[in-house]
């Protein structure tokens, strides 16, 4: 999965959207559920605002990790890369998108689709983890 376009946050606004912290059911509305709990700022999703970016996605190969074609990304850059994290990486002249896999002092670029293979990076590789993924914004 390759980033094909790279945006940065605009904190300067307040979008306060509607949170109901009640969960939504997929069968039959609960009409006891219409009302607002409170409002959400979408900055509020962000720890560390200077440090976040989006990304838009392209491809197929984070589908098993409910990331899709078309999907933005929040990618922050002041979070660790640790085992098993989703993140943005530059590798070899391109950013793509993969989990990220330590195994024996080997770094590994794991996709999630099993069309693909897992990545391992070598010495010879131009690498660099550039943030991980903290939110994806899907449509559906």
């Amino acid at each position: 999965m390759r980033v094909i376009e790279t945006y940065e946050l605009d904190q300067s606004t307040v979008l306060e959207l509607p949170l109901f912290t009640s969960s939504v059911p997929a069968g039959f509305p609960s009409p006891a559920d219409d009302y607002v709990d409170q409002k959400l700022d979408l900055n509020d999703l962000v720890r560390h605002p200077s440090e976040t970016f989006i990304v838009k996605v392209e491809g197929d190969s984070m589908i098993n990790a409910g990331i899709h074609s078309g999907d933005l990304l929040l990618v922050d850059r002041a979070q660790e890369a640790t085992n098993s994290k989703v993140v943005v990486a530059y590798l070899n002249g391109e950013l793509t998108v993969k989990r990220l896999r330590i195994l024996d002092n080997k770094i590994f670029l794991m996709p999630e689709n099993p069309l693909y293979t897992p990545i391992e990076i070598t010495p010879s590789m131009s690498f660099e983890i550039r943030g991980v993924v903290t939110f994806v914004i899907h449509q559906p």
